[in-house]
């Protein structure tokens, strides 16, 4: 659950916020685990019926591109990410008047291509991801598209309990839970708080 000052937090800095003559797009950033997409969703709610939430996740390269380059273990590292598609489409997001998206389906780990549409009524974009935020080229260059930028903080050990956790409820037995967690998830996780560009609003959770 989130709390009602971290909502108020952000909303607030928000109000000061000025339109560009496009969407307003906020950029909910943070390690594996730290609870952005439960933010994000909080504030999509807060925010009114004009917000959608558009998670990163859906720019995942496919397995079938991942095992070739020996990059299917790190799945999640920024390497694995179609970057130059996804930075295309938030260009189209904040200007065009409907853009369609893919969405990860995090339980058979694939992305569904078109699964969802952003529409004529949306005039804020909530964008959720862990390197939405980041100083290591070329990520950094999508900090000018937005219009603010939200960061959680997450002490380590907190971050392991989350992920253990999150593994075993996908049905990984506990051994292979922890190695998920230990050897991807939180390598990943530091790379995203030792990199992070300066924000707009930082968030800190227990």
């Amino acid at each position: 659950m989130i709390p009602d000052t971290d909502l108020q937090q952000i909303t607030d800095h928000l109000s000061h916020v000025t339109a560009k003559g496009r969407r307003m797009m906020l950029a909910v950033a943070g390690p594996p685990g730290s609870g952005k997409s439960t933010l994000a969703e909080a504030l999509v709610g807060h925010l009114g019926p004009r917000a959608v939430l558009m998670p990163m996740d859906g720019f995942h390269l496919d397995n079938r591109l991942l095992e070739p380059r020996g990059l299917l273990p790190r799945k999640g590292a920024p390497e694995t990410i179609d970057f130059d598609g996804f930075k295309a489409t938030l260009t189209r997001v904040a200007a065009e008047p409907s853009v369609l998206l893919p969405v990860f389906d995090r339980a058979r780990e694939i992305a569904i291509a078109g699964a969802q549409e952003i529409g004529p009524d949306t005039d804020i974009v909530v964008v959720e991801g862990n390197y939405l935020c980041f100083a290591e080229p070329p990520w950094d260059t999508l900090m000018p598209l937005w219009d603010a930028t939200v960061f959680l903080e997450v002490p380590e050990a907190e971050l392991e309990r989350r992920l253990f956790s999150r593994w075993l409820d996908y049905g990984y037995a506990p051994e292979d839970a922890r190695q998920k967690a230990l050897s991807n998830d939180i390598p990943n996780a530091r790379r995203v708080l030792a990199g992070r560009a300066p924000v707009d609003v930082v968030v800190h959770q227990t």
